[in-house]
């Protein structure tokens, strides 16, 4: 089943220049990436994106966290993708990320662990929703789609 997931780049990966290596790890699975932009979230955005944590003690670091500098957020579209982005990205703390995953090899602590992905259906109509208009989300074919999905 074809899905969307919301991905975010956030700013300690943006400031490392990790965005293209990110971007690539996504495009080799075959994930289309449809669409994407550059962003410096506002407070009110920042505290609706983590509404489901303003109870949590860790809440404002969050909010002062992503809202600190450019994000790079992206809408990546695939067959079952958004469990496939979560391993691909690994455990909340790079400390217990598997090496391999993006938050393993790049990660450096969990405050700051530079990416976010949805982790349901749900939550990634949610997020895409706050972050772009359905104008602003770009469907297209791959010339070799056929070898991914039907193979």
């Amino acid at each position: 089943m074809i899905e969307k997931s919301f991905v975010m780049i956030k700013p300690d990966a943006v400031k490392r220049r990790l965005i293209g290596e990110v971007i690539s790890r996504f495009e080799k699975r075959g994930l289309k990436i449809v669409a994407a932009k550059m962003l410096d979230i506002s407070q009110d955005l920042a505290k609706e994106h983590y509404s489901e944590h303003k109870e949590k003690p860790f809440f404002n670091d969050l909010v002062e966290y992503i809202t600190s500098s450019a994000v790079l957020a992206m809408v990546i579209e695939g067959d079952e993708c958004i469990s496939l982005i979560r391993k691909m990205v690994g455990a909340t703390n790079p400390k217990e990320a598997d090496l391999g995953t993006i938050r393993g090899d790049f990660a450096l602590d969990t405050g700051r662990n530079i990416i976010h992905a949805s982790d349901s259906v749900q939550s990634a109509k949610r997020e895409i929703a706050l972050f772009f208009d359905k104008s602003e989300i770009c469907p297209y074919q791959m010339p070799d789609e056929h070898l991914i999905y039907e193979g």
